[in-house]
């Protein structure tokens, strides 16, 4: 995209109400999820950058697309996406409420720009890079994508030349780290209701879950019931905070819903997993040659890093990378850590859950071959409303209708039985790196599960054609 010239692209934090942008001279791009997409000129010199247009190169969902073949999605549509939901999620507000609560133009500009580059600093193979990969190199430093999206508008502000107000920037990364543990201090004292837009750290309903959802959905070929166009139409602001009308209590519940049934079901996928440990195993194998995670404190070489790392490493023929390269080879012809099994943990051992370690697994073995911690992986999947174990919905203030201008929460048991009585899962999942040791990675499995809890915790025991898979065999080898 050519960078679209305007007049003044600055804007003040106390500038008066004025009109929006004019669309017929926008430049816009057509999105298979919200139609056309118009970009303001400020947005599109921050588009118009090889920092952001590194996101074309960073699919949405990682790796998902090794089971649901049409999650090829990125992060690049999905943030314009984002860009163009917290637009109108602003405006709306602006027209209902504008002079009530004193939206301005800056107010706008801040939101939109917050939403085009909340995910700017993401990395590779979707959240895998930071909650798999990085905590195994690093061994107790905390990092998150949010942290480097703010160095890294940063450094393309500064890179780039770009006329923004130095303030507009700082409410940008304010509001992008606004749900994370690095959240900021807020400078919009009496605006707290524009933190809600983008990353929502009181209670999670934002639009970033409103594009991610519908646009994941429609990429894996699954039906999504969730109509975020409902709760943007009907939100109104009370006391400083976003609030929904009760009667969409059911409404905000299924987006929680579908977030989980999504991480469920596509996220989490047995076989999404089995890939994903082979790559953060080939990435720790190449990391002391490649040195991939050396640039996570510096922007000007970390926008460098995305998806093609898994190329570099399998076409590199430099020995150093010969242990890491046979990993990639067996996901290309489909030899894959073999799910051996699961179980959920009991509802009443998950506050004092600790995750469970290959360690764990091996020192269960009892009799027949000997296993190492390195024929074993183990993915602790932990699924939630976004709350961890409480309940989202507690977060949430609802009105009556729009003559009322109380707001209240609505207890669970005012609204539904049918409503869970638990908001989150723990799953562990075992696998066994090499085919031949299915059966004795499944006994050990089952072994831990008898002296921690006193049962099998697990469903089922591991189908015994599985426990007889041999190198050579294919039939475990489908999606």
């Amino acid at each position: 995209m050519a960078a679209h010239r305007s007049e003044n692209l600055s804007f003040s934090p106390d500038c008066d109400l004025s009109p929006p942008h004019d669309r017929r001279l926008s430049k816009h791009v057509r999105d298979n999820v919200h139609g056309n997409i118009y970009l303001d000129p400020l947005s599109l010199k921050f588009i118009d950058t090889e920092q952001f247009q590194r996101l074309r190169e960073l699919k949405q969902l990682g790796l998902v697309h090794m089971v649901y073949p049409g999650a090829v999605h990125s992060r690049f549509e999905h943030s314009l996406g984002v860009y163009w939901l917290a637009g109108e999620a602003i405006q709306k507000l602006k027209t209902y409420q504008g002079s009530e609560l004193g939206i301005n133009l800056f107010d706008v500009q801040t939101v939109k720009v917050a939403g085009l580059l909340h995910d700017v600093g993401h990395g590779p193979f979707c959240h895998l890079f930071e909650r798999e990969f990085l905590p195994k190199v690093l061994k107790g430093f905390k990092w998150a994508h949010e942290e480097m999206s703010a160095k890294l508008i940063d450094h393309i502000v500064d890179e780039h030349h770009i006329d923004v107000e130095s303030e507009m920037i700082k409410r940008v990364n304010e509001m992008i780290l606004a749900s994370s543990e690095f959240a900021l201090p807020k400078s919009a004292k009496n605006k707290q209701f524009l933190y809600d837009i983008v990353a929502n750290g009181r209670n999670g309903i934002d639009v970033d879950k409103f594009d991610y959802i519908v646009r994941d959905s429609r990429a894996c070929g699954l039906g999504c019931s969730f109509d975020f166009h409902r709760l943007m139409e009907t939100m109104r602001v009370l006391g400083d905070e976003i609030c929904y009308r009760a009667k969409d209590y059911l409404s905000i519940y299924k987006l929680y819903a579908t977030r989980a049934e999504l991480h469920r079901t596509v996220y989490t996928h047995s076989k999404v997993k089995a890939v994903e440990l082979m790559v953060v195993d080939a990435l720790l194998k190449a990391n002391s040659y490649l040195e991939i995670s050396s640039s996570i404190q510096d922007p000007s070489e970390y926008w460098k890093l995305d998806d093609s790392i898994i190329k570099t490493i399998e076409t590199d023929p430099h020995e150093e990378l010969r242990e890491a390269r046979d990993l990639i080879l067996r996901i290309r012809r489909r030899n894959l850590y073999q799910f051996c099994n699961e179980y959920s943990v009991p509802k009443d051992k998950l506050e004092h859950f600790k995750n469970i370690t290959a360690q764990d697994i091996v020192c269960s073995q009892k009799n027949g071959v000997l296993l190492k911690e390195d024929d074993i992986a183990v993915s602790n999947v932990r699924i939630d409303l976004t709350r961890g174990r409480q309940n989202p919905l507690e977060s949430i203030n609802f009105f009556k209708d729009y003559d009322s201008e109380e707001k209240f929460p609505i207890p669970d048991d005012r609204i539904s039985h049918l409503l869970p009585s638990s908001y989150q899962d723990m799953i562990v999942r075992v696998y066994s790196k090499k085919p031949e040791l299915v059966a004795a990675v499944s006994e050990a499995f089952e072994n831990y599960q008898l002296k921690v809890y006193g049962v099998k915790a697990q469903v089922h025991d591991t189908p015994e054609k599985k426990k007889r898979h041999i190198g050579t065999d294919t039939s475990n080898k489908t999606a």
